[in-house]
């Protein structure tokens, strides 16, 4: 689907505030409600809008300690590669999982409470998985920027 201006306009008012109400909305873009509601739907069946959440603040829920973990796998066999994805998948301490190119094959940010749970996720957890070679740990000091909107250009 290619976004027209419009659909940039109602997408980048959506990232600041998925609350809006169509009408406000639809003002906001210089829209009609139904013309606007509309162009939301088409967005939504066409997967540009993915879903809605609400972004919470990590230490203030309780998450003390992020990290990102840079994982290598000894060998690239398919079956190794399946299951590690497979377990990310199922582990919601794991926010954000990318498969890289570089030095690491997998690159996790993960967020716990505490340095005692985050020693538990990689006992229990990233140790034990199959052909995981190397476990690089970065502990985050400071979140300097954590947005979540794309960049339109308007």
């Amino acid at each position: 689907m290619r976004l027209e201006l419009r659909d940039r306009r109602i997408l980048a008012e959506l990232q600041k505030d998925s609350r809006l109400t169509m009408q406000e909305l639809a003002e906001r873009v210089g829209m009609s409600s139904s013309a606007c509601w509309r162009r939301v739907k088409s967005l939504e069946e066409s997967g540009v809008i993915d879903r809605y959440a609400v972004i919470a603040n990590t230490r203030k829920a309780g998450f003390g300690l992020s990290s990102m973990v840079h994982v290598s796998l000894a060998r690239h066999e398919q079956k190794n590669v399946d299951h590690f994805i497979r377990e990310v998948l199922r582990h919601p301490e794991v926010l954000e999982c990318f498969a890289t190119s570089g030095e690491a094959d997998f690159h996790l940010r993960v967020v716990v409470e505490d340095i005692d749970a985050y020693n538990l996720f990689l006992d229990d957890f990233i140790f034990k998985l199959p052909g995981v070679s190397q476990v690089r740990s970065n502990i985050v000091l400071k979140e300097i920027k954590a947005d979540t909107a794309l960049p339109f250009r308007l």
